[in-house]
């Protein structure tokens, strides 16, 4: 997929030094990771921030990731001396659960308050992630209200504010931010799959293409349930076979492939495909 690939916004750039000035005012960091890349969606860049900060990984987008791989990498950031929760935001009572375990992170802060007589502070949390990660819905449903915009395309959510959920804990919200740059094609094509890369940095063809590729030795019968198609040996004639089930259709009726494959795309980000994880345990 040619070579390094570079995405750094300036406004990621601004982000960074703001969350680099504000990270001593924290005692918790939640990076949001995409259960269907885990990997490829923690941003490295990060490590060299937070240093020993009390660190939280929050696996977002489990409904859309296989479950059973899911349950693995759980195992795996566990045995790495990760601490991992997985929420599914659209479902689960987010704020009871991740208020819950951020007590425990304060625990040890409140009982220092407490011994020096001291009205105890609430928790201050700092929320971060590369885009589209399901930061901004996740502080919605935390703070009840529409506190952060929400919009399915990466770079959307802008500025950063402390937001009260409760008595207990304040979040800091942080926009998206991408690593500088990716030298692992590989991590590249499934942050753009996953649509946390603008569509324009790599070609849509490529993207479904890699997709295919990796449904060859991971999901042979991926693509049978949403399109009826068992066999995906020639991958141009996988995706006009779908076009044609699709109707999608150029005005003089031959096979639109940019038309085919933003279908192809936009449904897999939906998981109307099928529960896909795009990096396997290994």
């Amino acid at each position: 997929m040619g070579n390094n690939i570079h995405w750094y916004p300036g406004h990621m750039k601004k982000a960074t030094i703001k969350i680099e000035e504000r990270i001593k005012s924290v005692d918790l960091i939640i990076e949001l990771i995409d259960a269907r890349a885990p990997i490829s969606s923690i941003n490295n860049d990060f490590e060299k921030i937070i240093g020993n900060k009390k660190r939280l990984f929050v696996f977002t987008k489990s409904d859309l990731a296989d479950p059973a791989q899911t349950e693995r990498w759980k195992e795996y950031f566990l045995n790495d001396n990760k601490d991992v929760m997985l929420l599914d935001i659209a479902r689960d009572n987010v704020n009871k659960l991740l208020t819950d375990r951020i007590k425990l992170y304060g625990k040890e802060k409140r009982e220092k308050e407490l011994a020096k007589g001291m009205k105890p502070q609430p928790i201050r949390a700092m929320i971060v992630g590369i885009p589209n990660v399901g930061k901004s819905t996740l502080i919605n449903k935390l703070s009840k209200r529409k506190a952060a915009g929400v919009e399915n395309r990466p770079g959307f959510t802008r500025g950063e504010q402390f937001i009260k959920v409760n008595n207990d804990f304040l979040l800091v919200d942080t926009p998206g931010i991408l690593p500088t740059n990716y030298s692992d094609k590989k991590k590249a094509a499934n942050l753009a799959l996953l649509g946390s890369i603008r569509e324009e940095i790599l070609p849509k063809y490529d993207l479904v293409s890699y997709l295919f590729n990796y449904f060859k030795t991971y999901y042979p019968n991926g693509l049978l349930s949403r399109y009826g198609i068992n066999n995906i040996d020639d991958i141009e004639e996988t995706i006009k076979a779908i076009g044609t089930k699709r109707g999608a259709l150029s005005g003089g009726g031959e096979i639109d492939l940019e038309k085919t494959t933003n279908l192809i795309l936009s449904e897999f980000r939906n998981g109307l495909i099928g529960r896909i994880t795009l990096e396997w345990v290994k």
